[in-house]
């Protein structure tokens, strides 16, 4: 990766920077660029996001620039952290004074003091956020590199800029972050960093669940979310986290016969998904759809290992997960689990004929869901043998085009049957119970074995036809 400064400095010009630059040279206070929106400018990536530090109060400096700017902008002050927010068109710029920090043990919250851009710089998480740009009209474009931070972005080297274990005893955060970069941008962690995320790696327990998370989610977006998971897991903060995946790991041989590692295959799960879909929350069913593997795994001497049920263990498995982390437990959970329960049901499918009936009864459970079922299937197929998927993937093909074209005849996606029990109770004078309940199964039921279409009508006759074999001819005949 070449970077060449001139060219990069020329995309500071503009209505924004400008602002900021005469309203510093006004007040005068010595003002900087700093932090993800240097560094991304270097890596040409678009940002909206402007941390600016000046020596001096940022509060007074933002207030000055919305000023400046206009109607179209809007001020947040916050005075307890000495910071404000300023959002205008579709930007965000943070204004902060030059600071310094210094933690206590217990704490990622810092105390925080005055202080100079040399130690405002020193107190960031990675060299490569370290970097500042001069936007004083004296002195403009100028790049202050206090820790060779450029050279980290050319040589794609996450570093930090003082002693890593006291980077990350202060704010565990950063080891998350360390990991997260890596992810995303596809840096490699220097040795001396990744040790000393090793060493630190229980200081993540002092880290609140929703900034974690938040960190797993960017992790989980990007292009290769294996790197963070491996790294995770290399570092021993994955077992901290989430135990569930690190159970996974590992080959257990019997009688000659093996299975594979699951979770090196979650891994490859998670990979092809992101390639086509950034769905967080399938890509989250993805990362969590063989968990329930280590709890079913039996040896059979006749047919080798099996993880029979382990759908169904693993969907039980993650109110508990969720909750852990804080995620949400609403339609998000439900989600997962239904996608979890259901993984097997598409392959189960492409292997045998594909009837009428079974994928019926698959639109039917997976309802609006059942496009992102059939992408986390197809990439579950992670086998060797390229024959292999290719079969498989041309099976899937099949089922899809099934799907369609029973949608399209049956309507049977989010169906309701069309005799409820309401009504089924009125026609026969029944108290609600089992039977009533019977009666609604065997109704639909009918309808996703294609016995009957879905139509009132067809219901109906139906709906007698059972009840009498049933007996109940003569509470109808009085109704």
């Amino acid at each position: 990766m070449e970077i060449d400064v001139i060219e990069i400095l020329k995309k500071l010009r503009g209505e924004i920077i400008e602002a900021v630059t005469k309203e510093a040279d006004q007040l005068p206070m010595d003002t900087y660029l700093v932090g993800g929106y240097v560094r991304d400018l270097f890596l040409n990536r678009p940002s909206e996001d402007i941390d600016v530090v000046c020596v001096g109060s940022g509060i007074r400096l933002a207030e000055a620039v919305v000023e400046r700017l206009g109607k179209k902008a809007s001020l947040s002050v916050f005075k307890n952290f000495g910071t404000a927010q300023v959002k205008y068109k579709n930007h965000v710029l943070e204004f902060v004074g030059a600071r310094k920090e210094s933690y206590s043990r217990h704490s990622r919250k810092p105390a925080v003091e005055d202080g100079t851009l040399e130690e405002d710089l020193s107190r960031r998480d990675f060299t490569m956020n370290a970097l500042a740009i001069h936007i004083n009209k004296e002195g403009f474009g100028e790049l202050i590199d206090l820790f060779n931070g450029l050279d980290d972005l050319e040589n794609q080297r996450i570093r930090t800029p003082l002693d890593p274990d006291m980077t990350f005893n202060d704010d565990p955060l950063r080891m998350m972050r360390a990991i997260r970069f890596a992810s995303q941008l596809g840096f490699f962690i220097v040795p001396e960093t990744f040790e000393a995320i090793e060493r630190n790696k229980n200081r993540i327990e002092i880290v609140s669940k929703e900034r974690i998370v938040d960190e797993l989610n960017k992790i989980i977006l990007s292009p290769r979310p294996s790197v963070g998971f491996e790294l995770m897991e290399q570092t021993g903060l994955l077992d901290i986290l989430l135990p569930e995946l690190t159970a996974l790991k590992g080959v257990e041989t019997k009688d000659g016969i093996g299975h594979k590692d699951n979770f090196s295959h979650t891994l490859r799960v998670l990979d092809n998904l992101a390639k086509t879909d950034n769905h967080l929350w399938l890509l989250w069913a993805a990362l969590f759809h063989d968990i329930g593997k280590p709890k079913s795994k039996r040896f059979d001497p006749k047919i080798g290992w099996t993880f029979h049920t382990h759908e169904f263990i693993g969907m039980k498995m993650l109110k508990e997960i969720f909750i852990r982390l804080k995620l949400p437990l609403n339609d998000k959970l439900k989600y997962v689990e239904k996608l979890v329960l259901l993984h097997l049901r598409p392959i189960v499918l492409a292997e045998d004929e594909v009837t009428d009936s079974a994928v019926r009864r698959l639109l039917f459970e997976a309802g609006d869901d059942i496009d992102d079922l059939m992408a986390l299937c197809e990439a579950d197929i992670t086998s060797k043998n390229p024959e292999k998927v290719r079969q498989f993937l041309n099976n899937f093909q099949l089922v899809r085009r099934k799907l369609k074209e029973i949608e399209a005849k049956d309507h049977i996606r989010n169906f309701q049957p069309p005799i409820d029990g309401l009504e089924i109770m009125e026609l026969f004078h029944l108290p609600p119970g089992k039977e009533v309940g019977e009666l609604k199964s065997a109704i639909k039921d009918a309808i996703l074995d294609g016995e009957i279409p879905n139509e009132r009508e067809a219901a109906y006759e139906y709906l007698i036809k059972v009840a009498r074999e049933k007996g109940l001819n003569a509470v109808f005949l009085s109704s």
